[in-house]
């Protein structure tokens, strides 16, 4: 059951202000707080969308940063993932990342203005340089809808696919879809 929500936290308010700012369309609920995909299921409505999973990570040098969405029912290995976005941006004409790790909470903080448990692509709004990378899973492509945490977890947007491309198209920052699991 939905329990009333007092407040919106000030994360919130800027993300549905610049969406709204930018005519993307988007339907918002809150919930009690779910900083895991496990604690948050249990809050999610079935609405049809894909509920996104958000990893930070960071390369070796600690000076590029990617965020990696993907569905939550699917589990990434790391290894795995690693082998596939070092391919990725190579054949962008990168430089190899190297070893890519998660990124600290500093970092977090630092380039998307977010702690831990509230990651999502929304964060790309505190991003001003456009410095981290976005790698979405090719199979998101084919979702009518995907829902976030608003950049609190206690909330969730659910967006359509087309209203989420004009949000990246608005945002800036770089992109791309690939398959992450097999």
């Amino acid at each position: 059951m939905e329990q009333p929500i007092e407040y919106i936290s000030e994360r919130e308010k800027i993300v549905l202000r610049y969406l709204d700012a930018h005519n993307i369309e988007y339907s918002v609920y809150h919930h009690p707080e779910g900083k895991t995909i496990e604690e948050a299921k249990q809050w999610w409505h079935n609405d049809g969308s894909i509920h996104c999973k958000n990893i930070f990570l960071r390369n070796h040098k600690g000076n590029q940063h990617y965020l990696v969405c993907f569905d939550c029912d699917h589990d990434l290995d790391i290894h795995d993932l690693e082998h596939r976005l070092k391919a990725e941006l190579m054949a962008q004409g990168f430089n190899s990342p190297g070893k890519l790790s998660f990124a600290s909470p500093e970092r977090m903080q630092r380039y998307l203005g977010l702690e831990p448990g509230s990651v999502s692509p929304f964060g790309l709004i505190n991003d001003a340089e456009q410095h981290v990378i976005l790698f979405l899973d090719k199979n998101l492509q084919n979702a009518p809808s995907l829902s976030f945490h608003p950049n609190d977890c206690r909330g969730t947007v659910v967006i359509s696919r087309e209203m989420f491309a004009r949000y990246l198209a608005v945002k800036g920052n770089p992109f791309r879809y690939m398959k992450l699991y097999e």
